[in-house]
């Protein structure tokens, strides 16, 4: 039985982001919040002053985190328009997921989660410490070495790889003997209990 978007006591949380591109840090951060959900909607907001800096267009964006996570039925993927936290009462959530890698992150997040708080009191932020393999893993890093002609194989999903090579053909190899990627081809499978 669903009540609004969410079926009675599903337990949704939304994460929200840019995505530009979507990495293995976001996926395994969307793993480790299913220790606690039942549900994740990947949000990614349309925001016209972030849009002129994005490598990828909102529909590509979608895209990639759509074929990242597409095995898995627990996981919805929608762009969002306005203000977070009516976004995600919207849809029946009751959290935000958060991923911090380092104090400087903390700082930031917590503003956000303060004045989320102060517009709805229903809805609670969830920060998730990322795992000590992607401590230095940001989208920022991944675009920065992708235009310098760097490869972030084994930092991103094989879709966004493929995708990351379309677009910046001169992206060189990589010695997959030096990479010791954490979330294999079956990267979809990787975030699943």
């Amino acid at each position: 039985m669903r009540r609004g978007n969410a079926r009675v006591n599903e337990k949704i949380a939304v994460y929200p982001g840019t995505f530009d591109p979507f990495h293995n840090g976001h996926l395994e951060i969307i793993r480790r919040a299913f220790g606690t959900f039942d549900r994740i909607i990947v949000a990614l907001g349309v925001n016209p002053e972030k849009e002129k800096d994005t490598i990828f267009t909102l529909e590509e964006r979608l895209d990639m985190v759509r074929q990242s996570v597409k095995s898995d039925p627990r996981i919805d993927c929608e762009p969002f328009e306005g203000l977070l936290v009516r976004y995600a009462e919207k849809k029946g959530a009751k959290a935000i997921v958060r991923g911090l890698r380092a104090v400087s992150d903390f700082e930031y997040e917590f503003q956000l989660a303060l004045m989320n708080r102060k517009l709805s009191r229903h809805i609670e932020t969830f920060f998730l410490m990322t795992a000590h393999r992607y401590l230095y893993v940001s989208s920022r890093i991944i675009k920065a070495t992708v235009l310098a002609g760097g490869s972030p194989e084994g930092l991103v999903p094989d879709y966004v790889l493929k995708t990351l090579k379309k677009k910046f053909p001169l992206i060189d190899g990589c010695d997959k003997s030096s990479i010791k990627p954490s979330m294999s081809r079956s990267s979809n499978r990787a975030y699943k209990r």
